[in-house]
């Protein structure tokens, strides 16, 4: 299997911040490696290395990049892209033919946006994939598309390195220091 890594489009910082944090924070939890993100916010990736650097993993975020070039060396050096949109052919009749490439060791982007996604996404992208053909939370599209890749697998993985770690309890809470 390739790796992960999402393409953040779109993000103003002064009206995403907290919708960015969540798409690279379900990302990180659903098995993503990381996070690239098409404007210049240090904000952002201070927020999210702060909850890798607690919980543990090997997440990073990258700020600045041109999404253009991003996606076009990405395909350049083997990669495929993966475009989640209400306007894309809908998940479960492209999930296999996905899940085939990735399981092929290719990595795999996938792109999210925010505002108006600029049209030639559209081209450059192997599949534009849509979580229901209706206006939703791309949050929810990213954490759907995640876990119907890789089939739940990620629900049970262990975060290293981090100083704190959940342990599963039926009943109240139960957080460890100094994994």
């Amino acid at each position: 299997m390739g790796d992960i890594v999402i393409l953040r489009l779109g993000h103003r910082p002064e009206r995403d911040a907290r919708i960015t944090t969540h798409v690279g924070l379900t990302a990180r939890a659903l098995g993503a490696k990381g996070m690239l993100l098409a404007t210049e916010d240090k904000t952002e990736a201070e927020s999210i290395n702060r909850v890798v650097k607690a919980w543990g993993g090997d997440f990073f975020v990258r700020t600045g990049v041109s999404y253009r070039s991003t996606m076009k060396q990405w395909k350049d050096e083997g990669g495929f892209v993966v475009h989640l949109t209400m306007y894309g052919i809908n998940l479960p009749d492209c999930i296999d033919a996905i899940r085939t490439e990735w399981r092929s060791s290719r990595d795999l982007m996938v792109v999210v946006g925010a505002e108006k996604v600029p049209g030639d996404v559209y081209q450059i992208a192997d599949f534009n994939v849509a979580v229901g053909n209706q206006p939703h939370s791309e949050v929810a599209a990213l954490a759907l598309f995640l876990d119907r890749l890789q089939e739940g697998q990620t629900l049970r993985q262990e975060f290293k390195g981090g100083e704190l770690k959940i342990v599963p309890s039926e009943h109240g809470k139960d957080v460890r220091k100094g994994q």
